[in-house]
């Protein structure tokens, strides 16, 4: 193996600075006097985009002939980590073949939105499952020792002005949602690279974030690998570069080179921070040149094959009235909709894909079934085209069943820009209205990168999601549709009926430079489940060809009582007739009184296979962390002592197995001890109650009451006198006693119970 540490000792301070900025559009730089030689870093993350001539990101010029694979958007409805896993190997095959060393992604950030430009390359609205689906893709990437770069690190979560604005939350919330989804799949993933955002983050730019890119990245998760910017994202590369950004993308001059120079000899850089960038890439760089196969090869066929199958285990199921799928092949079938024929497949911008193949499911029909086609729409505009709709009407009309292939338009949804409204093209709404009409046997397959309403819905018998699904994604929607494949897709974000329900709609995308994120850690079905909102289709819902029954929930908490993990099981039975998988969520809820949180937070899931008639067995392991909230008093995360219910379920609102387990032996919070502290505070220290007595006897000596006009109990049996005063500072106790304690007698008070605080939490 290659002595990193050997090569940075022999280079030469602008060489050193040289390595800290890209030569070109895509690759890092070389030092032919060490053998050093440059290294070639591409776009991905759902296909290999490479560009061997002019080079771009956003897809202006030509790439290499690749695979596209199914977007994130359509992956992580797939909840399978192996699905994930081997779509990562495949990238790193072809990246091996390609002789690329990184390429960049996957996109971990969270969807707050729907209408952020970007969804589609996102996994989810839910920080557990993107991190899990993101820790998978990686694992796959790298087991053929090609680099992954995790992006966009952190809070992009909308398009607009995304250059400058600045994206601002409180700690909590940043800890809880946007940072969570890339912090385990940094710890689990472990990826090469790791991708700035072009944003700011609470007023600083994500290229010179020091909490973000060293405390938080390097030194709490144990990132080993190096950093580098987003195209174009570097605000000021030797701020950057203090802050612990190690690369900055692209770089056509030496500019910044000459800066980072400067800086060093005049004692603004210590040569230790630029040995240390230096070393982290070089470890990176040689990871891949000492384990690159010159001879390796790729077969695009075989990758267009995995595509498929791929996106068939993605495709969500989301309405199936009457059992009309899967379709019966001795009908005449219609397919009606251009994108029957040429499917929309994947999103605009810097992933965009030049496909090895295309498959619509016009070329994938099976062999003997009657299927016709009328295209219905055109999306170069949304306009309705009376000839093409009464072509489709008519063909709808002389078939026993009706499929409108429809969704987003390439135009409506893109790298660069948000999406304005959640409404699909008028001319696409207008043609499946007609088709309802003509044909009481409708269904409706989607291809779409994020939520979207549905006003038609209550008008047709099914409805197949397919996202944005890859180039095969017309063959697997064939698969689905025929029945060869049963769906087993759940939605990884909720469907809002409209766009004024979500969360983050008065505050999406912000004035000017500036975007509060004041839904807090309410996102997503975090939010709606909470406030019971009506939604359309909830998280992690999906139907199936087949039917399951959950039993035998069983809870294991002998080493979670001293610290140790939770175990949970359950019994899931195929009751149906065919085979068929299904996504089994575990949500953990708090059931005591205290910080305010989510009704529930998934916490686990996993997918199962099951023969008709078949009964598995899946098993979760949980941690204290699972139950913990980020608490910024003490910036850690902290579970507290009460009882939380384990939920098991079809959806977030589909829960069909319940249990509790109780958390005893957390310690108290670290509180400053004064007379602000409030009498409840102090009461939850043990002992508390007997220093505070004398007090509280002084208290109700001063307001005597008839003892027929005494306060109830509450509900909860306590005495209503003391429930009045827990709120209220030790010092406003002082306003209602005949005789007031002096600040001296008061502070005594207080540093007995702070003496036995620290005798409680004492390790």
């Amino acid at each position: 193996m290659t002595n990193v540490q050997k090569l940075v000792e022999q280079m030469t301070l602008e060489e050193k600075a040289g390595m800290l900025s890209g030569s070109g559009f895509w690759n890092l730089k070389g030092v032919q006097r060490l053998g050093i030689p440059p290294v070639m870093i591409t776009d991905g993350p759902h296909g290999l985009r490479k560009q061997n001539t002019a080079g771009d990101h956003l897809a202006l010029h030509e790439a290499v002939k690749a695979v596209c694979y199914p977007a994130a958007c359509a992956t992580a409805c797939s909840f399978d980590r192996d699905l994930l896993y081997g779509l990562g190997r495949a990238l790193g095959e072809e990246c091996q073949a390609e002789d690329v060393s990184v390429i960049l992604g996957p996109g971990a950030n969270i969807k707050r939105s729907p209408l952020c430009g970007r969804n589609f390359e996102y996994f989810s609205e839910d920080p557990y499952l993107a991190s899990e689906m993101a820790a998978a893709h990686i694992q796959g990437v790298q087991s053929q020792n090609v680099g992954t770069s995790l992006k966009h690190y952190a809070m992009n979560n909308q398009e607009t002005r995304r250059l400058t604005v600045s994206a601002n939350a409180d700690e909590r919330t940043l800890r809880e949602i946007y940072l969570a989804s890339f912090e385990g799949a940094v710890k689990k993933g472990k990826p090469w690279t790791v991708m700035c955002s072009y944003n700011r983050v609470n007023g600083t730019y994500a290229s010179e974030n020091e909490l973000l890119l060293r405390t938080i990245l390097k030194d709490e998760w144990g990132f080993d690998g190096y950093t580098m910017t987003d195209w174009g994202a570097c605000n000021d590369h030797v701020a950057g570069v203090l802050a612990g950004m190690d690369l900055e993308m692209p770089s056509k001059t030496t500019q910044n080179d000459q800066k980072l120079v400067a800086a060093v000899q005049s004692g603004r850089v210590p040569m230790a921070v630029v040995d240390e960038a230096v070393t982290r890439i070089l470890t990176i760089v040689y990871r891949y040149l000492d384990n690159h196969r010159a001879d390796a090869a790729f077969d695009l066929r075989a990758g267009h094959a995995a595509a498929r199958r791929i996106a068939a285990d993605c495709m969500v199921l989301l309405k199936n009235e009457d059992d009309i799928l899967p379709l019966c092949r001795d009908e005449k079938i219609a397919f009606i909709g251009k994108y029957a024929k040429t499917p929309r497949y994947q999103g605009g911008g810097s992933s965009h894909i030049n496909p090895s193949d295309i498959t619509g499911a016009m070329d994938a029909v099976p062999a003997g079934a009657d299927v016709r086609y009328a295209q219905g729409f055109d999306d170069a505009e949304d306009a309705v085209d009376p000839r093409l709709v009464a072509e489709a009407v008519a063909l709808a009309k002389d078939c026993d069943t009706a499929v409108v292939f429809a969704g987003l338009s390439p135009a409506s949804e893109s790298e660069g820009f948000d999406r304005r409204h959640m409404r699909m093209p008028q001319n696409q709404i207008h043609l499946i209205e007609e088709i309802a009409k003509a044909n009481p046997r409708t269904v409706v397959v989607l291809h779409n990168g994020s939520a979207i309403e549905l006003p038609w819905i209550g008008k047709v018998k099914a409805v197949l999601e397919t996202y944005l699904g890859g180039q095969a994604v017309g063959g697997a929607a064939a698969d689905v549709l025929f029945g060869t494949v049963n769906p087993s897709g759940k939605l990884a974000e909720t469907f809002p009926l409209r766009l004024e329900d979500n969360p983050s709609y008065l505050n999406f995308p912000g004035d000017g430079d500036a975007v509060s994120y004041r839904e807090g850690v309410y996102v997503g079905y975090r939010y709606y489940d909470s406030v019971k909102a009506d939604v359309r289709f909830p998280f992690g819902f999906g139907l199936s060809y087949t039917t399951f029954a959950y039993q035998n929930l069983r809870i294991d908490d002998a080493a979670f009582a001293t610290g140790g993990p939770l175990t949970v099981s359950a019994d899931i039975r195929n009751t149906g007739k065919r085979a068929g998988k299904e996504v089994v969520q575990l949500y953990v809820a708090s059931r005591h009184e205290g910080i305010r949180r989510p009704v529930h937070e998934l916490k686990g899931f996993d997918k199962v296979a099951l023969a008709a008639g078949e009964t598995k067995t899946v098993t979760f392991t949980l941690s204290r962390r699972d139950f913990a909230y980020f608490d910024t008093g003490i910036h850690d995360w902290y579970a507290e002592n009460g009882r939380y219910e384990i939920q098991i379920g079809a959806s977030s609102r589909d829960i069909r197995l319940t249990g509790t387990v109780d958390i005893t032996d957390s310690k108290p919070l670290i509180r400053a001890f004064t007379r602000n502290s409030t009498i409840g505070d102090l009461l939850q220290v043990s002992g508390a109650q007997e220093e505070l007595q004398p007090l509280m006897d002084a208290l109700q000596r001063s307001f005597p009451v008839p003892e027929k006009k005494k306060p109830a109990k509450k509900e909860d049996g306590d005495d209503l006198f003391t429930k009045m005063f827990q709120e209220m500072p030790l010092r406003g106790m002082n306003s209602f006693l005949d005789k007031p304690y002096t600040e001296e007698e008061l502070d005594a008070i207080l540093r007995r119970i702070e003496a036995l605080y620290r005798r409680e939490t004492s390790v």
